[in-house]
């Protein structure tokens, strides 16, 4: 009874700080994830930012040998923006996904966990805790999904009745044994409409993911992106949306609960050009508050590259030539020259020529060639 009522007490000071929904459950290994995790790792589907113990992954204990339970809580973000500035032709934008608008969610959710740790503290001062948020050990889908936050979507988000799937997640490994809650039904039924519209069909089916396709994924990667998947980027900077905005569980919700995450239109839908030119400082200046940073600019400028062939955005052929003969990172040289050659067709033939000369790097000559065959075919 003392713990239930503790658990109660926890439930209404969550609420004075602004947490959206809290769950608790057993800290009882995850058995079915291990081998699903295990399932993933051999068909090569991993991101590769995962914890690689997948011990520590399915077993609580594994990482605070006390854990009793675990609490989950969810932050609702929001799904629109306000006066979202428009792209035109000369003046493209990109966009950062809807989960990297306002200040970065790991700093939001981690203040609100240490909040909720002081708390447990004052009423019970020799218990053991630890608290994550999407880098830690434990799958954050996993915890939320037993401890009653949401069911897990076959996009493979936790799905919210009240919120969605707009919600960010973390959790705390207790030694206090809190009464569980109670795990919500799957919701989604025949519903595909995500696996449908899976621009790279990484979606392999419900509730499995090829990360190794996820746009999502590959916008955070640093090197050559692969040609197959540039043309399905879009104007993507970082992240990817379109499994949450098809989802009929997401029609009609936009949550403005936390003043922090409101997106600038400025950040989350940026000018591509100018991202182009952006020393690491001014980049650090400017973007080092969202989530989307988190990898560094080069990422970003890959991708705005690739966006700019997307538009076939002519205003940027002079700055992409310069990137290509001066830039000193061959992934931003090799990309402008696939990118000029979309863009510019014959104009940048001789260009593309010209800098293939110079070239010492084999990658992006490679890039180089295969703009020049681009150029061949003709529009």
């Amino acid at each position: 009874m003392a713990y239930a009522q503790l658990k109660d007490e926890i439930i209404a000071y969550s609420k004075s700080i602004e947490i959206d929904k809290i769950g608790f459950t057993s800290a009882n290994p995850f058995l079915t994830l291990k081998d699903r995790l295990t399932t993933h790792r051999e068909l090569g589907y991993e991101s590769g930012f995962e914890e690689p113990d997948l011990l520590k992954r399915v077993d609580p204990k594994y990482i605070t040998p006390e854990a009793r339970s675990i609490i989950a809580i969810a932050l609702a973000y929001p799904s629109k923006m306000q006066n979202p500035p428009k792209s035109i032709k000369g003046e493209r934008r990109g966009t950062f996904c809807r989960a990297s608008w306002g200040e970065d969610y790991h700093h939001i959710l981690k203040e609100k966990l240490q909040l909720l740790e002081n708390f447990i503290l004052e009423k019970v001062p020799n218990v053991h805790m630890k608290s994550m948020v999407d880098t830690g050990e434990l799958s954050d889908r996993a915890v939320a999904e037993r401890a009653g936050i949401g069911w897990s979507g076959k996009n493979c988000a936790i799905i919210t009745p009240e919120f969605g799937s707009y919600v960010y997640l973390g959790e705390m490994i207790t030694s206090i044994p809190f009464p569980p809650d109670q795990p919500l039904e799957d919701q989604c039924g025949s519903c595909q409409r995500c696996i449908d519209a899976c621009p790279t069909s990484a979606l392999v089916q419900g509730g499995q993911l090829n990360s190794q396709k996820c746009i999502a994924y590959l916008t955070q990667t640093k090197g050559f992106l692969p040609e197959q998947f540039r043309t399905k980027l879009g104007n993507r900077l970082y992240g990817c949306d379109t499994c949450q905005q098809v989802c009929p569980e997401n029609r009609g919700k936009d949550f403005r609960l936390h003043g922090e995450m409101e997106p600038d239109p400025e950040i989350a839908k940026p000018l591509l050009l100018p991202l182009l030119s952006l020393s690491n400082r001014e980049f650090k200046e400017r973007f080092g508050h969202v989530s989307g940073a988190w990898r560094g600019k080069k990422p970003i400028q890959r991708n705005a590259i690739i966006a700019l062939a997307h538009f076939k955005e002519e205003k940027a052929i002079e700055p992409l030539t310069e990137l290509l003969k001066k830039d000193p990172r061959p992934v931003i040289r090799g990309t402008a020259a696939w990118a000029l050659a979309i863009i510019g067709g014959k104009s940048v033939e001789k260009q593309l020529k010209y800098a293939k000369d110079q070239e010492k790097d084999t990658d992006v000559v490679g890039e180089i060639n295969r703009g020049l065959e681009i150029i061949a075919q003709g529009p």
